[in-house]
Order: structure tokens, then C-alpha cells, then sequence
């Protein structure tokens, strides 16, 4: 590996240039910022130098802090390990410092790497750099000085809106924005720098430090009226994350008290945050995406991915239609084949326009046009990378097959037979089921070692998670080549084991059964919605039933009854809902949704669209859902059907036990798929219960937030449901033996049998 370390070359011009050495990305290790005290400080002592310009190793500037000192943080709770780089280095040192300072920048300054580039006079950047100030993504907030100087150079409101949104800009927005002085080609950026910083040394230039402009703050009662304003969109957008409101406090501190004080306080409440159960969260995640990419017995076997060029998909609906967008858009070409003209048709226009025919909006190539995330050349490409096909007779050449057609086994089997007949014999045969086995798909195939799962989420073009899961037979190259075409779609690929359900949806089944145990015992059942939102998940499972259609609720009992009949509760309230006429409403459902269980059910099977609009809400065009009241007596007959009210009067339960009661047997189930070894390690699931089931991230996943709560806590209340109200509610034996020995559930386990993730 590279040397972590900063060097400084002085050359005849007078000019220091500090280069920082932290490959891939320059990170900001506390070896560096030491590096960059030292060298800065020789630099202002040498008589030498006029001038310094600071600069990336390899492309790119910095791209922020050394975000495993965070780990290390949450790990001991000591935030002493945490350098003063503001106030120290930044103000003292940098800013403040007895000779100019000038940033090139080039690839990315993001975050920290930003931070250092303000505390320079002025900022030289090649084309296309990224800048950004990302911190709160992660639980914090900017902590060198960003809260403070990003104001004084572009403007409050604009400044607000970067950190809140934590989205980066390029170099050419930064220039007309006033946060970069030039842009010049990367082969002159250091010649550029080198004389500007002479010439602001030389007095040719101004010697400008941005903590103490004022110019672009505005007045006094424009600075309130833009933070308050921000206060009112942050508490819709950011609920239960402190970091946001955090921020804003800490800006409007250097607004009223000047840039000094800001910093100072930005500081302190940085450390504070660091500290936070949302940053705790949020850092496991960013690290647990980045561990997917590693599976045992794949990855480290030294085998190479193999070039996949051309993909055929089965199926046109929404999914198909989905998986080909995403596809054709990284220049892969794309065979799409339906069973007849009309369906073809259909399938090949949701992939260039927009769903017209479902009341949820959502649009492939012509739509991400209409909103500027691709340019007219590049989905022109896309869109010819595309062929419509009826047979298959343009499968002899493709690398992979991914079939995504209705969860019908017989018709999958027919389709696996076919394929493996007519495709090379290196193509991946590939199946986007979201629950069916396997093995019972490819039973009547001999290729068992390319049979795949490639379980996209709804809608394909837009959700990042790549669900993949292997059999016992899948082989290790099939596998890598699979993880390969994900990132190369821009998915984050995780490889789970097979079983029904497979890791996602085999973990969340129990969400919409522990509710409706919870309405037949007698809560609200809007009571339970708004609960389960203010947890953080985009709706309650109602609604979410409500808007996907009660013919998927059905579908998805009949699934997880026929595998797990010890744990499921039948609800006699869906069938009294279908046949009182409701069927549920497709309305606005996407995108808020789209990564839930039942939704997937409802594009697999073919259910969208048949629903009629009356459910548990009123839902009328530009405003909220409302509750419909005159669901009510229904509720009531199937709490009389059911039957399990204790001495027939409706139980009482606090917010807390109504969360509870629904998560803790998804916890339960997570247990089972990590004693089972479906997943390759705990944070798979956290990865996946996030980009899949829109678990709350700042929360760290579903097994992150069990191990905040506490296994005994968990274990103790299941124990108790399930002697009131039945199996559903049994702790697993995993649960119950890591409760009674004080082992985290995320904790590897040193007995179980093989991963079947990682055979």
C-alpha cells in the first residue's frame, strides 16, 4: 500500500505546494492532519516561501475525513481522539496564517477536504470537480469551519440548502456561486495556483479570508426569515435526526455572534453529534454497504468477473421493463422478449416513456429527461440498446438471462427449460422471483451451477438494492459475474442464501401480520399507522395494504402460511375488506412505497391496477390520505371473527408497544435468517433492510437497532406476547440464547452450520 503522509516542495517561484497522500480518495487520516500542521507550519517559518498551494495526490483533492475515526468514537465513546482541526489548524494555522494559502482542486473536495479548501484565500479548481459538504449524511454536521464560511461565500440560502440536502456540486456551479475564483484545465492547475497564490502574496490579488466577509449574509431579519424556513422543511424531511436542526443553530450562532463564534460552537456541537445514536447509525450503514462487496469463498478465490455485453429479460411488465431500463442506461445491450405484439409493445414503451396506465407515476428514460438527470444523447443511446424479441432465437449470444415474469412456478420452469436449451453454455440464467425457491424453479434444468437469483426492487431503474441469491449449486463465478453487471448498474449487490422469501422478504413477513394481530386485539388501526411512520418507515403498513391492493396481501399469505405455518396469523380482515367491496387504491403509491414486501408482491403477480380505490383511507387528488371511518365496522366484525381479544375487550397498549409489538417479530425473524446462515454476515441484513424495505437508516438496520434496544428486552417481551396471544410472538431459539448470554445479535456466530450465503 501507498505511505499515508503529506510532502511539500518548495520551488524557485517561492511557492510551497503541500500535496496530500491518502489513497484512493486523500481521506483525511489523523496522520495527515498532523501532516498538514507540520508542513503548513514549516512553510510560514521558511524564508524561503511565499506562498502556499495545497493540493491532492493522484486527481483529487480530499474527500473528507477519516470517517473510521467515527468507528473508533462510537466504539469507546472518546471524542478525545478527535483532532481540533478547526480551530487549530484551519483558523491558527491556515486562515490566519502570515502567508497565502491557495486550494487546487481537482476530482472531488467534499466534506472536510472542502472545509480545508475555504480555510484557504483563495480556491483554484480543473472542470468537473465535485464540492461538497456531505456530514450530515453521516449524523454530523460540517466541523471545519464549513457551517461558518460556506455562508460568507455563496449566500445563506443556497449555503443551507447544499448541507441540508448533503448533495454535492460541480466546479462550474461553484464558480458562478462564488465558492471557486477559476477554473482552468487540470494540466495548468498547479501553474494557475502557483501564481495566484504569488500574487496575492505580491498584493496583485486580495488576501481574502472568508470568516470574516459579510457581504453575501445579508441582513439580520433576511438571515432569520431563511432559517426559519429551512427549520420548517428540515422538521418534514428530517424527522427523528437531530443533526439538521443542529446545524442550522450552529450557523445562525456565527450569524448573530460573528464567524469565530460560530466555529467554536460548530465545534463543540460536532463532537456532540459524533456522540449521537443517529451517527452511530448511519456510519454502520456506510460501512455495511461497503463490506457487501466482500463474500466468502466469491470474492477472495481469485477469480475475475466476466464481461457481460448482452442480457436477454423475460417479461416485459413493470419489473422486466424496469430491469432492461437499468441495463440499457449502462450500455448493456438488451433483448427483451414477451409472449405476444401487444405485450411486447407495452413493455417496450415503459421502457422510453412513462407508466401511463397505473395511477402511480413513475418514468423510465423519457422521464429522467424530462427531469434532467440524463441528457436527450445519452437516452437516445439507451434506448437503442434495446430489441424487442417474441422467441428465441436472439439468446444463442447473450451472457445472461433474467426472467421476471408473474410468481407462477410452472410457467418459470417452462422458461428455465427453454433457456438453458437455446443460450451458451456460459450465459447466467437468472430469475428476479422475490420469494419462490430456487430449486423449485430450476428442478427440471442440469445447469444448476448457473441458476441465479437477480431479485430487483420496484422500480428497477430507481431502487439500489440488487437482491442475489445463490443455491447450493450456484457456482462462485456466477456469482462475482452477477455482483459485476450490479455495480456496473450502479446497485449495491448483496448475496443472500435460498429459501422462501430470502433474506428481505422472509425477514419482513411478519410486519403486516404482527398489525393485524394488533387491530384484532382491538388498537386503531390508524393508531398503528401513524406510530409506525413517526418510527421512521414512509407509512404504516394500512396504508401502505391500502395502496398496494388487498389481492397482494392475499397472495403474500398464502406464500409465508404455506412455509412458516408454526408462526402466521390469518386475519379474517382482508377477506371481509374484498368482500365488502374494498380492494384498496394504487394512488400515490410511488414513490413512498416502493420497497415494501407487499409491493413486490404486487408487480410480481400482476395484481397493480385491478384495485378500486376504497380502502382504509380517502384518497382524493392534492391532498393527504384521510381515514375512512366507515371502515370501521368491518374492523369490528373481524375482531369478532378472530376471536382473540382477552375476555373480549380491546387490549391496552402504550405508542411504544405498538412499535414494538410490530418490529420485534421482524427481529425475531432476522434471528432465524442469521441462524440459518441466508445471509454472509448481521449488517447484510441491516444493508438490505434499508435499501429494501426503507428501514430507517439513521437507525443502522433492523439488527443494528435490535442491538441498541437490547436482545434481553426483546426476548423478555416476545416471551410475554407469546404466552397472551399465541406462536406468532415465540422467540427463536437464536433470540433466547443470545438474550440469556448478553451476546449482541450482530455478534458472528461461532457455532452455527455453513452459510448457505456462502457455499
Amino acid at each position: 500500500m501507498a505511505p499515508v503522509k503529506v510532502t511539500m516542495e518548495v520551488g524557485t517561484d517561492g511557492v510551497a505546494v503541500i500535496a496530500i497522500f491518502n489513497p484512493p480518495v486523500n481521506a483525511l487520516a489523523i496522520p495527515i492532519i498532523a501532516g498538514l500542521k507540520e508542513k503548513w507550519t514549516e512553510a510560514t517559518m521558511r524564508n524561503d516561501v511565499k506562498a502556499i498551494v495545497l493540493t491532492g495526490n493522484g486527481g483529487r483533492f480530499s474527500g473528507g475525513f477519516d470517517i473510521n475515526v467515527f468507528q473508533k468514537v462510537h466504539a469507546n465513546g472518546d471524542t478525545s481522539q478527535m483532532p481540533d482541526v478547526s480551530v487549530d489548524l484551519v483558523v491558527n494555522t491556515m486562515e490566519d496564517g502570515k502567508k497565502p494559502a491557495v486550494a487546487a482542486i481537482e476530482g472531488l473536495a467534499l466534506g472536510g477536504g472542502l472545509e480545508l479548501a475555504l480555510g484557504c484565500h483563495a480556491r483554484i479548481a480543473a472542470p468537473r470537480a465535485q464540492l461538497g459538504l456531505p456530514e450530515l449524511s453521516l449524523g454530523v454536521m460540517p466541523g471545519f469551519g464549513g457551517t461558518q464560511r460556506l455562508p460568507r461565500l455563496i449566500g445563506l440560502s443556497k449555503a443551507v440548502e447544499l448541507m441540508m440536502t448533503s448533495k454535492p456540486i460541480m466546479s462550474e456551479e461553484g464558480k458562478k456561486l462564488g465558492l471557486i475564483d477559476a477554473i482552468v484545465p487540470s494540466s495548468e492547475l498547479l501553474k494557475v495556483s502557483r501564481q495566484w497564490a504569488i500574487d496575492i502574496a505580491e498584493g496583485r490579488k486580495p488576501w481574502m479570508c472568508s470568516l470574516h466577509k459579510t457581504d453575501k449574509i445579508g441582513s439580520l431579519s433576511e438571515a432569520h426569515e431563511i432559517l426559519k424556513v429551512a427549520r420548517e422543511q428540515v422538521k418534514q424531511t428530517a424527522k427523528n435526526m437531530p443533526q439538521h436542526l443542529a446545524c442550522i443553530e450552529v450557523i445562525e450562532e456565527g450569524i448573530i455572534h460573528g464567524g469565530y463564534n460560530g466555529v467554536l460552537k460548530e465545534a463543540k456541537v460536532f463532537k456532540d453529534l459524533v456522540l449521537s445514536d443517529t451517527s452511530k447509525g448511519l456510519v454502520h450503514i456506510f460501512f455495511s454497504q461497503r463490506a457487501t462487496s466482500k463474500v466468502p469463498n466469491v470474492t477472495d478465490i481469485g477469480l475475475k468477473p466476466r464481461t457481460v455485453k448482452k442480457v436477454a429479460v423475460i417479461g416485459g411488465g413493470l419489473m422486466g421493463s424496469g430491469i432492461a431500463t437499468t441495463l440499457a442506461l449502462s450500455n448493456t445491450i438488451v433483448i427483451l422478449k414477451e409472449i405476444n405484439s401487444e405485450f411486447l409493445q407495452k413493455g417496450m414503451k415503459a421502457i422510453e416513456e412513462t407508466y401511463e396506465d397505473v395511477s402511480y407515476i413513475t418514468a423510465n428514460v423519457s422521464g429522467l429527461v424530462a427531469r434532467k438527470k440524463l441528457p436527450q444523447d445519452k437516452a437516445d443511446k439507451a434506448l437503442s440498446m434495446v430489441k424487442g424479441a417474441l422467441d428465441y432465437s436472439d439468446f444463442k449470444d447473450v451472457d445472461m438471462v433474467i426472467e421476471a415474469v408473474v410468481e407462477n412456478v410452472p410457467l418459470k420452469q417452462k422458461i428455465f427449460s427453454e433457456i438453458e436449451k437455446v443460450c451458451p453454455p456460459h450465459c447466467i440464467l437468472a430469475t428476479n422471483t422475490s420469494t419462490i425457491d430456487l430449486n423449485i424453479i430450476g428442478e427440471n434444468t442440469t445447469s444448476k451451477d448457473r441458476i441465479i437469483g437477480a431479485h430487483f426492487f420496484s422500480p428497477a431503474h430507481i431502487m439500489p438494492l440488487l437482491e442475489i441469491v445463490r443455491t447450493e449449486k450456484t457456482s462462485a463465478q456466477a456469482i462475482l459475474d452477477l455482483m459485476a453487471v450490479g455495480k456496473a448498474i450502479k446497485k449495491v449487490p448483496v448475496v443472500v442464501g435460498n429459501c422462501t422469501g430470502f433474506a428481505v422478504n422472509r425477514t419482513f413477513f411478519p410486519y403486516s401480520q404482527g398489525a393485524h394481530i394488533l387491530v384484532n386485539l382491538g388498537v386503531d388501526v390508524f393508531r398503528i399507522d401513524t406510530q409506525i411512520a413517526s418510527f421512521g418507515l414512509p407509512m404504516g403498513p394500512f396504508q401502505l395494504q391500502d395502496l398496494t391492493g388487498y389481492g397482494v396481501a392475499v397472495a403474500v399469505g398464502k406464500e409465508f402460511r404455506s412455509a412458516f405455518s408454526d408462526r402466521t396469523f390469518i386475519s379474517p380482515l382482508i377477506d371481509l375488506l374484498i368482500k365488502s367491496g374494498r380492494n384498496g387504491n394504487v394512488a400515490s403509491l410511488y414513490p413512498l412505497c416502493c420497497c415494501f414486501t407487499v409491493l413486490l408482491f404486487t408487480i410480481d403477480s400482476g395484481f397493480a391496477g385491478k384495485n378500486n380505490g376504497k380502502g382504509y383511507y380517502i384518497y382524493e387528488k392534492g391532498s393527504k390520505p384521510r381515514p375512512d371511518f366507515t371502515v370501521l365496522p368491518i374492523i369490528e366484525e373481524s375482531r369478532r371473527l378472530a376471536n382473540i381479544m382477552p375476555g373480549g375487550k380491546p387490549i391496552s397498549v402504550t405508542d411504544q408497544e405498538i412499535v414494538e409489538m410490530i418490529l420485534f417479530p421482524v427481529v425475531n425473524e432476522a434471528c432465524r435468517v442469521l441462524d440459518e446462515g441466508i445471509v454472509v454476515r448481521a449488517s447484510d441484513l441491516d444493508v438490505t433492510s434499508v435499501l429494501g424495505m426503507s428501514f430507517p437508516s439513521y437507525r443502522g438496520g433492523i439488527v443494528f437497532w435490535a442491538d441498541t434496544v437490547g436482545a434481553g428486552h426483546i426476548y423478555r417481551s416476545l416471551k410475554k406476547w407469546s404466552e397472551l396471544y399465541g406462536n406468532f410472538f415465540k422467540p427463536s431459539r437464536f433470540l433466547e440464547e443470545r438474550a440469556t448470554k448478553g451476546i449482541p445479535l450482530s455478534a458472528p456466530s461461532s457455532t452455527s452450520s455453513v452459510s448457505r450465503s456462502r457455499m
